[in-house]
């Protein structure tokens, strides 16, 4: 099995049963492959994408668009596609191709919209699971992600244990904090106050662009740093007239404008309400069980976080690390020093390939 050009490639299949009960029919799964697949089956690798990414992780070195993770994914990167089969695909809810708010219910014949049952990040992973069976790979090499990315990989390890050799959770937390649910429910707020929003149904008509636009923006001030912001923009003015008025005439905020309003064109927002939804639900730890909750596991972890990381600071890593050290679960933690804020995991490649390299040296497959 090699990479397909395709993009992407549709895995489809007849129900999904969600950790709520609820049964989800007829779902299509958005994914990409990239590399070759051994004759044993012994070289997967999954990679999670965050919030708004989707199953294009890298194809830039293919001749395709560059992917969100293009600096990390191909011929002697990281991920090294000349030695791994890797895997991405777009998270169920998500609006990249896979089965969503948007796409069109099968009971109804029309889109979902707020139809669409609530899914979890297990959901998620149940439904990768379903596409990994597809693919007849038994075992996976290793399953990594950054920040939404790395819950799945959480996730992963917590429900098919016997099924990964190793998992990699970059800036990522096992549940979220008070902090990270409120800025959550802001951007849901910002996207349900636009009156174009109606109540989830606005397909066919025009978008709540006003209302994501502004969540987008919101979301943009927490992935970047107050060091990373002054380097970029300081008080830089798009004008040299500095006259008192309520148009974004510094740089800073032309660029959250720019950023909101591009956000829009690939995004849709009810996607935008479920998946932030369930990340803030997302919880391994639940009541005391850091202590337990990876007892038994026999993967390996390698946990990296960002010292200028405030949007998932590095306590919350180091929650993990707590977890695996109960369980006597081998783990290797690395704190990078970075300017970039929660965007360093898309950024700093040079210091994320070295410890990525050397760690899946030491993971194999029988």
């Amino acid at each position: 099995m090699t990479t397909d050009n395709s993009l992407p490639l549709i895995f489809k299949f007849k129900d999904l049963v969600l950790e709520s009960g609820e049964t989800l029919k007829e779902v299509e799964l958005a994914y990409e492959t990239f590399g070759e697949l051994n004759k044993d089956k012994t070289n997967a690798i999954l990679i999670c994408h965050a919030l708004t990414g989707d199953s294009h992780v890298s194809g830039g070195y293919l001749g395709q668009a560059d992917g969100w993770w293009e600096n990390m994914v191909g011929p002697g990167k990281a991920f090294d596609t000349d030695k791994y089969f890797i895997i991405c695909s777009n998270v169920i809810g998500g609006c990249s191709g896979s089965t969503g708010p948007s796409s069109i219910n099968p009971d109804t014949g029309k889109p979902y919209a707020l139809d669409f049952p609530a899914i979890s990040i297990g959901d998620m992973v149940l439904a990768q699971k379903r596409l990994i069976d597809y693919l007849e790979i038994e075992t996976l090499l290793t399953v990594a992600g950054g920040s939404m990315g790395g819950m799945q990989a959480l996730a992963w390890v917590v429900l098919y244990p016997d099924l990964l050799k190793s998992v990699i959770p970059i800036a990522t937390a096992g549940r979220h904090s008070p902090q990270q649910i409120a800025l959550g429910e802001v951007g849901r707020q910002a996207v349900m106050s636009d009156p174009v929003w109606n109540q989830g149904n606005y397909y066919g008509k025009d978008v709540p662009a006003k209302g994501l636009s502004l969540a987008r923006m919101i979301a943009h001030i927490t992935y970047m740093s107050d060091e990373s912001m002054i380097s970029k923009f300081g008080r830089k003015m798009k004008s040299a007239k500095e006259s008192l008025t309520f148009a974004p005439n510094f740089e800073v905020e032309g660029y959250l404008k720019y950023r909101g309003e591009s956000f829009v064109k690939r995004f849709d927002a009810n996607s935008y309400l479920y998946i932030t939804k369930a990340l803030d639900y997302f919880d391994i730890f639940g009541d005391g069980q850091v202590k337990t909750i990876f007892e038994g596991i026999d993967a390996k972890f390698l946990v990296i976080a960002f010292q200028s990381d405030w949007l998932y600071p590095s306590y919350q890593s180091q929650e993990i690390v707590k977890a695996c050290k109960y369980a006597g679960v081998g783990v290797t933690y690395c704190e990078i020093e970075s300017s970039y804020g929660h965007d360093a995991f898309l950024l700093e490649a040079k210091e994320e390939t070295h410890l990525i390299k050397n760690f899946l040296k030491g993971i194999k497959i029988k």
